[in-house]
């Protein structure tokens, strides 16, 4: 029988019975696994103001801008560092018809987004704003193509007019437009959701629409296209079977997408407005990712041994109701100290899975979902950095480093597995298993160790002692993130309510490290 303990007299979780120390062992040698840079892939979507005051205000916007990209959106994400940046869509592309987008913006013909709130777009932002944007950032572009309602030719000629650098009919198209020199294009996405929004298709269907669409996304000029066919919602798991059976390796990867998200239907609950029952809730169902990474790769290990064809999670993150007053169908959601627990938690799974996991991209970049940025068109200033921003710019250090595997032990707590749904307190069924610490190590190119430390419990803090085998360190220095309460976030009146500072608890003794990890609570620590 669980002790039931009760939390702000309206909530009720199970910890395990008994309770013990925090330690952390991890080996410091032996490890060549890389964590691709990637894995800190973003994503924008032409969905409320993601792009249009988000991204872009164009050149005659009295906001600040650079050629139309916002100033302080532009350096925000400079910092960040962003490797790979997702466009357009989502359920927007497979409706984009990429022409549209393309030549005097005077000239571009409107369209309705039909996704998204019938939102009337004039197409400012196109080909050329997007890869340019690229570009500025010093990020690989990732182009999600149009399989549900394009065709074979459309997407085909897309491809030669942002690669080609012949004597093309596309090419000269794209010179015409101003663009003399071809871009360098990565990442090709052949389709998106294609079971859903993308054509609502059957997989055998897809697998065989992906064979043809792909033939004829060509190389040119050097230029090698890394093809990524559309994968699975979450739990599909028969997606992912037929298409490693029909195509196999002609694709270089497959997708997934994982949202926290209590359902599709009814209300998802508040983003800033919840109880310590959901709070753990959502930690228990964001750590679910873990799980259904593994039974989607070892559906891949059985047709693919050698790890060639990459799992790419290209759209994750929370999704909670549009806030009060926003206009429906724009996905505008705030950004808690909670959003930011499911950003480092969900960072420190994929790190784990770097042999198969090739990329990830949160939902979305700017003002929709669990985004890094939230903006508004009144001024200048009217920009905040989310709590979640914070996790991927103290997350920096990741990129690239060599992951180190750790063995973690720490006490454990039961959650619901159904956010609104009473249960049988007495029985293991219905619940899933939260760990209260989540970590993850890893070893840069110069010999610094990162660790990150997130400390879930709402009131309890961890003492946690760490064995670095084989790694005798100088120093340690780091910065946590953390709050007087797990529902704040940060708003134009106050940008700075939830932002990193300097962590002192953490003491160093040749191979041993010991934290003090205060109750929620994400710290990143640097070894030296």
């Amino acid at each position: 029988m669980r002790k039931i303990l009760s939390l702000f007299l309206f909530a009720s979780f199970c910890l395990s019975s008994t309770a013990q120390d925090v330690t952390i062992n991890i080996q410091t040698t032996g490890s060549t696994q890389k964590i691709a840079k990637e894995i800190y892939g973003q994503f924008a979507e032409h969905l409320g103001t993601c792009i249009y005051g988000g991204l872009w205000v164009g050149p005659n916007s009295p906001i600040a801008n650079t050629d139309g990209y916002r100033n302080d959106v532009l350096q925000a994400l400079k910092n960040l560092q962003v490797p790979v940046l997702r466009w357009p869509g989502g359920c927007f592309a497979d409706e984009y018809h990429w022409r549209d987008g393309i030549g005097p913006r005077s000239e571009r013909p409107k369209m309705q987004n039909n996704n998204w709130g019938g939102t009337i777009e004039d197409n400012s932002f196109g080909t050329h704003e997007f890869l340019n944007l690229c570009e500025l950032l010093g990020c690989e572009p990732y182009i999600s193509g149009n399989v549900g309602s394009g065709t074979v030719e459309e997407l085909a000629k897309w491809v030669e007019y942002m690669t080609s650098d012949g004597d093309t009919p596309m090419a000269k198209l794209r010179r015409q437009n101003g663009r003399d020199k071809a871009w360098k294009v990565k990442y090709l996405g052949v389709g998106n959701e294609s079971w859903g929004c993308g054509g609502n298709m059957r997989p055998e269907y897809y697998s065989d629409l992906y064979r043809r669409y792909s033939v004829y996304c060509r190389n040119y000029d050097g230029n090698k296209l890394y093809k990524v066919a559309s994968g699975a919602s979450d739990y599909d798991y028969d997606w992912t079977k037929v298409l490693m059976d029909r195509v196999g390796n002609r694709m270089d990867g497959l997708s997934l997408h994982y949202y926290t998200c209590s359902g599709w239907t009814g209300s998802k609950g508040s983003a800033t407005q919840f109880d310590a029952q959901q709070y753990y809730w959502t930690l228990g169902k964001c750590l679910e990712i873990e799980d259904v990474i593994k039974r989607h790769c070892a559906i891949m290990d059985a047709k693919d041994p050698q790890k060639h064809i990459g799992l790419l999670v290209d759209e994750w993150g929370t999704w909670w109701d549009e806030e009060p007053g926003t206009v429906s169908g724009h996905l505008y959601q705030q950004n808690a100290l909670r959003d930011a627990m499911v950003a480092a938690l969900s960072l420190n799974v994929f790190h784990k899975y770097t042999d198969r996991v090739r990329m990830a991209n949160i939902a979305q970049i700017v003002n929709v979902l669990q985004s890094m940025i939230l903006t508004d068109t009144k001024g200048p200033g009217h920009m905040v950095l989310t709590p979640t921003y914070h996790v991927f710019e103290m997350y920096k250090p990741f990129q690239e480093a060599t992951y180190l595997p750790l063995t973690l032990q720490c006490e454990t707590m039961h959650v619901r597995h159904e956010m609104n749904k009473e249960m049988d307190e007495s029985s293991d069924e219905g619940y899933r298993t939260l760990p209260l610490v989540s970590a993850s190590a890893a070893k840069t190119s110069d010999g610094r160790i990162i660790l990150s430390l997130a400390n879930v419990s709402l009131d309890k803090k961890q003492e946690i002692a760490i064995h670095l085998s084989d790694f005798k360190g100088k120093s340690v220095s780091g910065r946590i993130l953390s709050s007087k309460n797990v529902a704040d976030y940060n708003d134009f009146d106050h940008p700075s309510r939830v932002q990193p500072v300097a962590f002192k608890d953490a003491k160093l003794k040749k191979d041993e490290l010991t934290v003090k990890l205060p109750a929620k609570s994400i710290v990143v620590l640097e070894v030296k």
